[in-house]
Parts: C-alpha cells; structure tokens; sequence
C-alpha cells in the first residue's frame, strides 16, 4: 500500500493543518490524504538485521518527512518532540517558503507558478525573459500580512530581486514595475526620494534605461494619506501610483504601438468621413501647423496616451477574493488590475514571448500572459497567496495542480 503514498502527500498534510502536527497526526493525515485503509498504519513486519516489527507506511512517511526537512520547507517546533510545521509564517500569521526552496505549484500549457523565494526562482531560468511586469512590496510604515522592506533598504532590495531577470532578459526586453506615490519622509508631509533613488539604481547598478512612466490615475482610491491629507490637511488626496517602463536595449526595444492602438473618438470619425480638417493655420509661432488636410487618412486606431485612468477593482481580483474564502484562506490585500499587466504586455511582447512575475500575489501578469497567447513564469513566497492563484487558473487549458495544494478539490489536479 505504501506505493500509493508520495512526498505531496506529506506536504499536504502540514498544508492542510496550516500549523504544527504531531507524528501521529501526521500519519492519520497523510492516510486519509492518500486514501489508505484505517488499519493500513498499523500494519507491521520484520524491518532490518535485527528483524524488528515495524510500520513500513510510518517509515515511508516519516522519510519524506525529513526530505522536506532538508529541503527547508519543515521545521521542528522547538520544546515539542515529534511535532513539526510547515515553512516559516510571517509575524502576520502567513507561510512563506524558507531559505532557497523552490517548489512547483501549478502550471498551464503557457506557464507555471513557483512556491518560493524570487532569487532562488530566477537565478537558475536559462531561458530569455522578454517581459518582467510586478508589483514589488511598498516601504509601507505600516506593514501589509506579507511583509515589507524599510524605506532605507528598498533600493537595495528591489535590484538585487531584479538582478536575476536582467541578466536573462533578451535583447530589447522590458521590465515594468509599479510602485506607491505614497511613501513620505518621517514625520513629514515631503515626499519621499526614494523613487527617484530606484531609477538611478536601475540605471546605473544593473545597466537599464527608463522609456516612460505611465501615471496610473485611479480615482477610485481611499482618500490618502489620511494623516497629511485628511488630518493635517497639508495635502492633497492621492489619485494615482506611477508605472515605471525600463528596458535593457533601446534601440532594440520590442515594443509596438499598433499592437495596443484604440477605437477612434466618434470626433474623429466625423472628421474622416467629412475628409479631415480643412483649417490652414499655425500655432506657437508656426510649432504646429494645419495644412488643410489634418485627420484625413484613415488608420487602423489611435495611439494610446501614456496615462492609464483604470480603477483598482477588476473582475479578477473580485474572483481572486471569492476563491480565497472558499478556500478559508487570506485575501491578497494590494491587487493591481489585470487591465495594466494586459497592455504591458500587448504592447511590448510578441506571442509565445516569456513574461515573468517575481513578486506575483495572485498572479494577474500570468492571467494576462494566458488570455494573450504569452508563456509566464510567475514565482510567490507566500503559501496561503499561492494556493488562491491555483484556484483562478483551473479554467486554462493543461491545468496541472500539485496535489499537496490540493484543498478539498480533487476535481482539480489536472486534465
């Protein structure tokens, strides 16, 4: 019977119990978890030279226990004998994977997602990378459940987390991060510099060029900063967070406009079909002319201004809260839309190209990436977060999940 039983099933088991087990509750749940006969543990025969009687299950069992030791996703519960928990939670009650441990916990036809710490992800891919887009931890004063890096240390965080993509980003490829306006120095209303700091590091530390940066105006946000704009009343409310655009090659670039070109405004319809504007004058001193046949040619669509006006709410991230509790599991509290992953990469990959997320929460880059005919990778270090993003990709074609993630749903472990 012990055939029937794997390290997943191991791993599932502290999974499921969300806290530390005993080796006893262990065995009873790794049993249930695989479908063994109640007395399937107690079944016992001679073990070794000596010959002495043992469980053949509970050996196999407690084997894979200590695999998962050494690979760093247990713990011992230090003052407890035979008890052990998965992982290491964070002072928010959150699993994060441990040390440099990778495991791999769903995948699609185009993509997979990885439990585990961003840097032991991507510093062994050997494969180029055309398009980075994430939504790195704010330097919040008030940190998030997942944790977040000091002010004084975000620079230093965010390009040694990059470091990996860059070298592996293919000539012209882009990396795309959005960041928080909202970060101000101690105890005062200033801003902090700490934005400007980043573009600079990026540049000079790892040799990338700024292209743009896309406001992402978001009128829909909380009014904030409550203390400097609602109680002091020193500022203004926040209505936008800044999309920052970098590439390693310039004149490489993948980028291509007509791939993200809009609907014409019914103003410029009117215009076509009245065969353009007919004016002949100038502006600022001859800068700009109409020559009397301005709008006249007919085109595929409009350029796109570089201001994305998008609300923070999307029908992913309302799925995103349903499937987490179902799953009884913590919602991701900072989701961007999935419209602004969708243009990044439209406009600046070709399909089949490889996006990747680091730091994925519920992984809308690797949504976009699928909806658009684009292979993903997409790395999380926190448990509970991934197993909700599990749960949005069951729909898409070549749906593998790992069974130890595999809540109540058995239905969905794969087609």
């Amino acid at each position: 019977m012990s055939n029937q039983l794997d390290l997943f099933h191991v791993q599932r088991a502290y999974s499921l119990a969300q806290g530390p087990l005993s080796n006893d509750q262990l065995y009873q749940s790794v049993a249930e978890a695989a479908g063994l006969a109640s007395d399937a543990l107690n079944q016992r025969c001679e073990i070794g030279r000596a010959k002495a009687k043992r469980s053949p299950l509970k050996r196999k069992i407690r084997w894979y226990q200590q695999t998962l030791k050494a690979m760093g996703v247990l713990r011992k519960v230090e003052g407890r004998r035979g008890v052990w928990e998965l992982a290491e939670p964070t002072d928010k009650g959150l699993h994060q994977a441990p040390g440099r441990v990778c495991l791999l916990a769903y995948s699609t036809r185009l993509g997979v997602a990885i439990w585990g710490d961003n840097n032991a992800v991507f510093s062994h891919l050997d494969e180029p990378i055309h398009l980075c887009v994430t939504s790195p931890p704010y330097p919040l004063r008030i940190q998030r459940r997942y944790g977040n890096v000091a002010e004084h240390e975000w620079v230093d965080f965010i390009t040694q987390s990059l470091e990996p993509i860059v070298k592996q980003l293919a000539p012209g490829g882009s990396v795309v991060l959005n960041v928080s306006n909202d970060i101000f120095e101690v105890k005062k209303p200033s801003r902090s510099l700490y934005i400007e700091r980043m573009v600079l590091a990026l540049h000079d530390r790892l040799g990338l060029s700024l292209m743009d940066r896309w406001p992402w105006v978001n009128l829909s946000k909380p009014p904030g900063p409550t203390h400097w704009a609602c109680v002091n009343r020193q500022q203004l409310c926040v209505g936008w967070e800044p999309v920052f655009w970098f590439t390693n090659d310039p004149l490489k670039v993948r980028s291509d406009n007509r791939r993200v070109l809009e609907p014409h405004t019914d103003r410029h319809r009117r215009l076509l079909e009245q065969g353009g504007d007919t004016r002949v004058t100038h502006y600022g001193d001859g800068a700009h002319r109409l020559r009397g046949n301005g709008f006249d040619t007919p085109t595929d669509g409009r350029i796109p201004k570089n201001v994305m006006i998008k609300g923070h709410r999307c029908s992913d991230s309302l799925r995103a809260r349903a499937a987490a509790k179902r799953l009884g599991l913590p919602a991701h509290p900072a989701m961007f839309p999935t419209a602004l992953a969708e243009f990044a990469i439209r406009f600046l990959t070709r399909e089949g190209d490889l996006v990747v997320d680091l730091f994925s929460g519920v992984n809308k880059t690797g949504m976009a990436a699928e909806r658009h005919g684009r292979r993903w990778i997409a790395s999380e270090i926190i448990l509970q977060y991934i197993k909700t993003q599990a749960e949005l990709f069951s729909q898409f074609e070549g749906f593998w999940l790992n069974p130890a993630l595999a809540v109540d749903s058995p239905d969905r472990t794969g087609s």
